[in-house]
């Protein structure tokens, strides 16, 4: 029986549950209702107490969470979607970001933020938060793209004393599955190679991981082959994997969802720039979403977002360069 990636987070917290009595989750209708994606769906039965229904605020949410961390407990925090935890925007980066360095006393929560466009979702239900939290020191984000990440992954941020933003994407949800979950994962801050090949090298995470495997092989008909770098977590980043492939390849290309203003793709090759310069055959190149919010209908959303299409299209243009 496959499990989905939805079914991975709902399993990693029912772990975690299981594990510490000091874990608990807290967030909007995650109770008897189950999340509003039922990433928490049964927990709130088998752990009596433990699944708590919140009120209708992301500050308050991200505030007790805080204390909660100070006196010893290890919350996990369900944002209903990534848009709505800018309302909580204050506790993360003022209070849970600096709370050790300000302090000495460790802020183990986990946030979690369902990510990512899906078809019709449009500008407040659609975006990928992780490049601002990732500026932030003293936050830990993850970007799982696939089934096992999204389980072993979630364990590992319940499990360390730092803050944790878990970017869980909206569109793997159901589309994702796995004939079984793993028995050891890579740790956090650590990419994973997703494919191996000699022309140029793909940086991406989440969802964009698929569509970039998807332009691969479509490049893989041209002769081409593509290696892609899937970072896992962005904060931290592991520059080394990235500079590995990249001199390996002499060609970079990096995928993201979110806008293109600054962010991880732009971080990715600002680090190659400056401390690769030497391994590029050709100027490093990104593809993000257009600089617009993320439109409702689905005709545009596709447009707006990279896809196999599109990414394949610009590694053509950078493979030709």
């Amino acid at each position: 029986m496959s499990i989905t990636y939805l079914e991975a987070i709902r399993l990693a917290q029912r772990k975690a549950l299981a594990d510490d009595p000091r874990v608990y989750i807290y967030g909007q209708d995650v109770g008897a209702f189950g999340g509003a994606f039922k990433a928490t769906k049964s927990l709130a039965e088998e752990f009596p107490g433990r699944v708590l229904d919140s009120p209708i605020s992301e500050d308050a949410m991200v505030g007790s969470a805080v204390g909660a961390a100070i006196g010893g407990m290890r919350p996990i925090i369900e944002m209903q979607f990534a848009d709505f935890s800018a309302c909580g925007f204050n506790q993360v980066i003022n209070q849970a970001a600096t709370l050790h360095w300000r302090t000495e006393v460790s802020c183990p929560i986990v946030i979690r933020l369902p990510s990512g466009g899906t078809s019709g979702s449009g500008p407040f239900h659609s975006q990928s938060m992780e490049s601002i939290y990732s500026h932030y020191p003293g936050l830990v984000v993850m970007t799982p793209a696939t089934v096992e990440d999204a389980y072993s992954m979630l364990l590992e941020a319940v499990a360390i004393d730092d803050p944790v933003i878990f970017c869980e994407h909206k569109l793997l949800y159901y589309h994702l599955k796995a004939e079984q979950l793993p028995t050891e994962a890579l740790p956090v801050g650590k990419a994973r190679l997703a494919r191996e090949g000699r022309d140029m090298t793909i940086v991406t995470y989440s969802a964009m991981l698929h569509e970039s495997l998807a332009a691969a092989e479509e490049l893989r008909v041209d002769g081409y082959e593509v290696e892609i770098v899937d970072l896992r977590t962005v904060k931290p980043l592991d520059t080394d994997t990235v500079m590995a492939s990249v001199a390996r390849t002499g060609r970079l290309l990096c995928v993201g969802e979110s806008f293109p203003w600054g962010g991880v793709t732009a971080e990715v090759i600002a680090r190659v720039a400056s401390e690769g310069f030497n391994l590029l055959d050709a100027p490093p190149q990104r593809l993000n979403a257009k600089d617009t919010p993320v439109p409702y209908h689905p005709n545009l959303w596709a447009a707006h977002r990279p896809t196999a299409n599109s990414i394949a299209a610009a590694a053509r243009r950078l493979l030709r360069t």
